[in-house]
């Protein structure tokens, strides 16, 4: 049996992580929103936070628990300074860690922007059935992640495989991945 062949839907939430930004500057996050809503995806929510480990957590434990949220964009609080902390938010909440996502970004990352790809700490993760895409702050990272990476795994008809069967189990009926045969 193989997956979906046409396109699903996917309600995503994205979430800025930001000490500096408002809905009034925040282009990443708006970038994000773009990206998604021209792709064929739902807008399932949009909040900004403090980068703040805890204010972080529960908000992504709030879209977590609701069957209506499938997906999480989350963008800020990847590097090293000492207010991000992103990853150390998520990263307890995975059930599954998707380990290939940051190597992947970073890979893309790198004809972008050479070695400085090494001071991202982009991450990915299942939680509740949920994917979760952690990537840095700057506008042109959220595009490099979102082309790049996420576009094609948030998209049933990329083969051989992607995260739309899996997120979406409750509201149809899909199968897991093809053989690469």
């Amino acid at each position: 049996m193989s997956a979906s062949k046409e396109f699903v839907p996917v309600n995503i939430a994205v979430l800025t992580v930001s000490d500096t930004r408002t809905e009034d500057n925040d282009t990443s996050g708006s970038s994000l929103v773009e990206s998604l809503t021209v792709s064929g995806h739902v807008l399932a929510d949009k909040k900004i936070v403090t980068d703040d480990i805890y204010q972080i957590r529960s908000v992504v434990s709030q879209w977590v628990a609701d069957k209506a949220v499938e997906s999480i964009l989350i963008t800020g609080g990847t590097g090293f300074s000492e207010r991000d902390s992103t990853p150390e938010a998520v990263l307890p909440l995975f059930d599954k860690e998707v380990k290939g996502y940051g190597e992947l970004f970073r890979q893309v990352s790198y004809d972008e922007i050479g070695t400085s790809t090494i001071q991202s700490r982009a991450l990915a993760g299942l939680a509740n059935a949920t994917v979760i895409f952690v990537m840095p702050g700057s506008t042109g990272a959220c595009k490099t992640a979102w082309n790049g990476v996420i576009k094609d795994q948030l998209d049933a008809t990329n083969r051989p495989c992607n995260f739309v069967a899996l997120i979406t189990k409750h509201r149809q009926a899909t199968a897991e991945c093809e053989s690469r045969s």
